[in-house]
C-alpha cells in the first residue's frame, strides 16, 4: 500500500522509466481515456440486502443507452423513470456498455477500461445509485460488456503485457489473446472483470458482445471458464446471475451444458427470430435479409430458435448453424428491435419509421406471444421516432476519418442510397436523444398501452408465461400469410393468429373443439385498429374461419380454462 493514497487521488503508472500510462484495472478515468487514474471509495449503502435475483424464465428486457435515454445523459437521470418501467411491466434493464470511452459519444463498444463506469455518466458511484435503485423496484440489471476488443483511442493495453494477438483479427481491430502464449493472464484480467460487475457493482446478468469474435481454440475456452466463475460467485453471493452471449454462429454449444460439450451460457440472443419476423413485415431483402422473408423461417424460429440450423446461406455463401430443436426456450432472447438492428442501419431508423401503426403492434404480439425471453429497444413500447444511428467523440482526426470510411462501406452490401450521418458530429448524438412525452400522446401512448396489455397478458397466463416449446404447436399458412400458435399448459390454453399478408384474408384454423374467449385483438378500434369482425366468443368444432385485417392477430383464450 502506498503511502498517502485515499480515495481521490490521481495516479499513473511508470513504465521503462518514462512512459505515462493509466491503470489498465482502472476503477474510474475521470478526465477521459488519456487522463490519470483515480482511486475510488469501494464503499457504498446498499438498500437491496433482500434482493436474491430473478428467474430467468420472468426476465422481460429493456435494453437502453445511457447517454440518450435521457437529456441528461447519466446514470442517475434513469432513476426517475424506472416506475414507468416497472408499470410497464419491465423485470430488467439492460444498459449497452458502460466501460470508460473516448469522449462523451459513443455507443460503448469502444471502450478501453474494463472496470471503470464512464465519467461522462455519472462514474462509479452513479451506477452504483442506479443498480440500486432499480433492485429496490424489483428490476433486475443486465449490463452489456466487450470481451472481444478494445476500442482503438486510449487502448494502452499493448504496454502492460500480451493482451492481444497477430494471429486472429476481428472486424473491430486486434484481437484478444485468449489462447497463445501468457494468455493465462490476459484470461485471468477478463474473468475478474466479469466478477468485478456482479459482486462490486451487483450486475444480474452479463450480456457478452459479439463472442463469434473470441477466437479461442483452447481445449478449455475462455466462455466456459467465464460461465462457470459467474455462477460459482452466484452460489457465493446467494443471488441468481447470468450469462447470455449474443453470437453470430447459430452454435448451440454456447448454451449446451458442460456435461454434454457445452459452454453452459445461460441463454443468447438469437437474431434469425429478428430477421425472419423483420423481413416479413418490411419487405426487405438487402444484405443479411437476402436469407429470410417466407412465413416458413419464422415459424421455424417459433418452433426450434434458429433458422439456419445446417442448411446453405445465400448471404454467407456456405452452410450454416446447427439445431437447436432441443435447446430449451428460455435459452434464447427474442426481438423486434434492438441496438444493432436500429442502429447498423445507414440512417438508423426505427420500425416506427419502417411499417404502419398495426405493424408496430404485430411485431410486439409476435415477440412477447412467443415462448422465448422478450427484449424490448428503448422507446419501441409508444412508438419513438427518433433514429439511434452511429455516433463517437473521437480526438483522433485519421481515427474519425476512418470510422466515417468504414460506415459506408458497410452499407454497400445493403445498397443504401445516399450519405450516413456523420457519427463525429455531435448532431448525429443528439438526433437519438428521446422524447419521452411521446407516450403521453394519441397513438403513441395507444400504443403503450397495448404493450402493457400483452406483458399483463404473458404474465398472469399460465401457458405464456411458462417458457416452453414442447407444450406448444405452431403452424404456418403460406398462402394466406398467417401463422398459427397454441400454447397450453395443464390448467390453460391460449391460440393466436397473426396475420402478416396485405389483404383481409379468412383462413380455416385447426382451433382444438370448445368455446373460446378473445383475450385481445390488434384489430379492435380500441387499440386504433379498423375494427374486427371476430366475435368475443367462438365455439369451435375443431376447425373455425377467423376473419383479419391485413397485419392484425388476434389472441384467443379457452373458456373452460379461463
Amino acid at each position: 500500500m502506498a503511502d498517502g493514497v485515499e480515495p481521490g487521488s490521481l495516479y499513473f503508472y511508470i513504465l521503462e522509466g518514462q512512459k505515462e500510462r493509466p491503470d489498465p484495472a482502472s476503477r474510474f478515468q475521470p478526465q477521459g481515456v488519456h487522463g490519470p487514474s483515480q482511486v475510488v471509495d469501494t464503499q457504498f449503502a446498499w438498500q437491496d440486502e433482500c434482493w436474491f435475483g430473478l428467474p430467468l424464465q420472468d426476465y422481460i428486457i429493456y435494453e437502453l443507452h445511457v447517454g440518450t435515454y435521457t437529456s441528461r445523459g447519466t446514470f442517475e437521470a434513469i432513476i426517475p423513470h424506472l416506475d414507468n418501467l416497472r408499470d410497464l411491466g419491465i423485470t430488467a434493464i439492460e444498459l449497452m456498455p458502460v466501460a470508460q470511452f473516448p469522449g462523451e459519444r459513443n455507443w460503448g463498444y469502444d471502450g478501453t477500461y474494463p472496470f471503470a463506469p464512464q465519467n461522462s455518466y455519472g462514474g462509479p458511484e452513479g451506477l452504483k445509485r442506479l443498480v440500486n435503485a432499480c433492485h429496490q423496484r424489483g428490476l433486475a440489471v443486465v449490463l452489456d460488456v466487450v470481451y472481444n476488443h478494445l476500442g482503438p483511442e486510449g487502448n494502452y493495453l499493448w504496454d502492460f503485457g500480451y493482451y492481444f494477438t497477430d494471429r486472429y483479427a476481428t472486424p473491430w481491430g486486434s484481437a484478444v489473446n485468449f489462447d497463445g502464449p501468457y494468455s493465462d493472464e490476459v484470461r485471468r484480467f477478463f474473468l475478474e472483470n466479469a466478477l468485478y460487475w456482479v459482486s462490486e457493482f451487483h450486475i444480474d446478468a452479463l450480456r457478452l458482445d459479439a463472442v463469434h469474435a473470441i477466437l479461442d481454440f483452447s481445449a478449455q475456452p475462455f466462455l466456459a471458464d467465464l460461465a462457470w466463475a459467474v455462477h460459482e460467485r452466484a452460489e457465493r453471493l446467494n443471488r441468481r446471475i447470468y450469462v447470455i452471449p449474443e453470437s453470430a454462429l447459430n452454435d448451440t454449444r454456447l448454451v449446451r451444458l458442460p456435461e454434454v460439450g457445452g459452454f453452459g451460457l445461460d441463454a443468447q440472443w438469437n437474431d434469425d427470430f429478428h430477421h425472419a419476423l423483420h423481413t416479413l413485415l418490411t419487405g426487405e431483402q438487402s444484405g443479411y435479409y437476402q436469407d429470410f422473408g417466407r412465413l416458413s423461417d419464422l415459424t421455424k424460429a417459433f418452433c426450434e430458435g434458429y433458422v439456419y440450423s445446417g442448411q446453405y446461406s445465400t448471404y454467407r455463401r456456405r452452410h450454416y448453424g446447427n439445431s437447436s430443436r432441443n435447446i430449451p426456450a428460455h435459452r434464447f432472447v427474442v426481438f423486434a428491435q434492438n441496438h444493432d438492428q436500429v442502429g447498423n442501419r445507414m440512417r438508423g431508423e426505427r420500425l416506427s419509421q419502417l411499417v404502419a401503426f398495426e405493424g408496430l403492434k404485430l411485431a410486439v404480439g409476435v415477440v412477447l406471444l412467443s415462448p422465448y425471453i422478450p427484449l424490448l429497444f428503448m422507446g419501441e413500447e409508444y412508438g419513438e421516432e427518433a433514429p439511434f444511428p452511429y455516433f463517437i467523440s473521437h480526438s483522433d482526426p485519421r481515427l474519425v476519418a476512418a470510422v466515417r470510411k468504414g460506415r459506408k462501406e458497410e452499407f454497400a452490401a445493403f445498397k443504401s442510397q445516399g450519405e450516413p450521418p456523420d457519427p463525429q458530429e455531435e448532431s448525429t448524438f443528439l438526433s437519438a436523444n428521446l422524447n419521452h412525452a411521446l407516450r403521453r400522446e394519441g397513438n403513441h401512448r395507444v400504443l403503450l398501452d397495448f404493450y402493457a396489455k400483452l406483458i399483463s397478458l404473458r404474465k398472469r397466463t399460465p401457458a405464456l408465461n411458462c417458457l416452453s416449446k414442447e407444450n406448444m404447436e405452431v403452424m404456418g399458412f403460406e398462402k394466406g400469410n398467417v401463422l398459427f400458435l397454441r400454447r397450453w399448459t395443464p390448467t390453460d390454453e391460449i391460440a393466436v393468429v397473426f396475420h402478416f399478408g396485405e389483404q383481409d384474408t379468412s383462413p380455416l384454423i385447426p382451433l382444438p373443439r370448445g368455446l373460446w374467449k378473445k383475450g385481445l385483438d390488434s384489430a379492435d378500434e380500441d387499440w386504433l385498429g379498423p375494427g374486427s369482425s371476430v366475435p368475443m366468443e367462438v365455439n369451435s368444432d375443431g376447425e373455425v374461419v377467423i376473419n383479419l385485417s391485413p397485419h392484425a392477430f388476434v389472441l384467443l383464450v379457452k373458456s373452460d380454462k379461463w
